[in-house]
């Protein structure tokens, strides 16, 4: 388990690798204020937040500012050097989407970013949204890649692995203060750490249309940031105990099937083959799942 290197060339950076994938018990969460965004000393940069939102909401009315979880940073802990002891801490706070149109998706967004080896202190002035993503593996040994929609506002037609994000309201945060207002932190970030797994197998079930009994193992691969408006997402392995066929039938009564054309069930090397056509973020996804895959081999 490590910290990978950024190449200057990729359109990702993978801000943390595990290939042998960690398990619920080896992911904990530190849900705390302190890894909120920090404000922009830039009042116009800082005021262009509100403009951006609401010409956005002007020009479409259904627009809803939801909470999102902020990723800021983790704790990596290796033990004795087996996969068995090693543990990730991520170190999340709040934000919403309001606040992620005004800083990752404004066009100014390199503004925001503070020049520093120090990722979390780079993008401390960014929304940064921990979003997640799923390399589901079928039982007959294909990967499922969407294609999303032209009517999608990021990325229309790119080929994407299922996912969205981890919800706060879904485990009934709706604030910092309502987290205070409760006893016992730790259980607020038990809660929290759950729901990273809760909500990708959700992602799962929502976006191609098969149960969530037959979605099991699943495994925390790492972080990737995508270097375009450094969003970053959470990767995670999940094995289906379907065959692409099978899923290919239930994905289209999927119930978020509107955002995808279509379904792919793809061997490894086909994948490769189509990571062009990925978002930065997406293609670190695959990179991490590479990783598994050779760790495995190694083992």
């Amino acid at each position: 388990m490590e910290k990978a290197l950024a190449s200057a060339s990729l359109p990702f950076k993978l801000l943390l690798s595990c290939p042998s994938g960690l398990s619920p018990p080896q992911v904990s969460v530190a849900f705390d204020v302190a890894y909120d965004r920090l404000l922009h000393q830039d009042i116009e940069l800082e005021n262009s937040i509100s403009e951006i939102w609401d010409q956005k909401v002007q020009d479409n009315k259904s627009l809803y500012n939801g909470t999102k979880f902020r990723y800021g940073g983790h704790n990596l802990l290796c033990g004795d050097g087996s996969n068995q002891d090693s543990h990730v801490c991520l170190h999340l706070g709040l934000t919403d989407y309001r606040t992620f149109m005004g800083t990752n998706l404004n066009p100014q967004w390199e503004k925001f970013l503070v020049p520093s080896e120090d990722d979390s202190i780079r993008c401390q002035h960014t929304s940064s949204p921990l979003g997640n993503g799923a390399i589901v593996e079928t039982s007959d040994r294909k990967i499922i890649v969407l294609q999303r929609s032209t009517n999608v506002g990021e990325f229309p037609g790119h080929y994407v692995f299922p996912g969205g994000h981890p919800e706060p309201q879904e485990i009934g945060i709706t604030s910092h203060q309502y987290v205070k207002d409760l006893t016992g932190s730790e259980l607020i970030n038990k809660k929290v750490s759950q729901e990273m797994f809760d909500s990708i197998i959700r992602e799962v079930v929502e976006e191609i249309g098969v149960p969530a009994s037959t979605l099991c193992n699943t495994v925390f691969l790492g972080i990737s940031r995508r270097e375009l408006n450094v969003r970053p997402t959470a990767f995670f392995s999940i094995k289906c105990s379907l065959e692409s066929k099978e899923i290919q039938q239930l994905y289209l009564s999927a119930q978020d099937g509107y955002e995808s054309t279509q379904l792919y069930a793809v061997s490894l090397s086909e994948l490769e083959n189509m990571t062009s056509k990925m978002p930065g973020c997406h293609q670190g996804g695959f990179a991490l799942y590479k990783l598994m895959v050779e760790s495995l081999k190694n083992t």
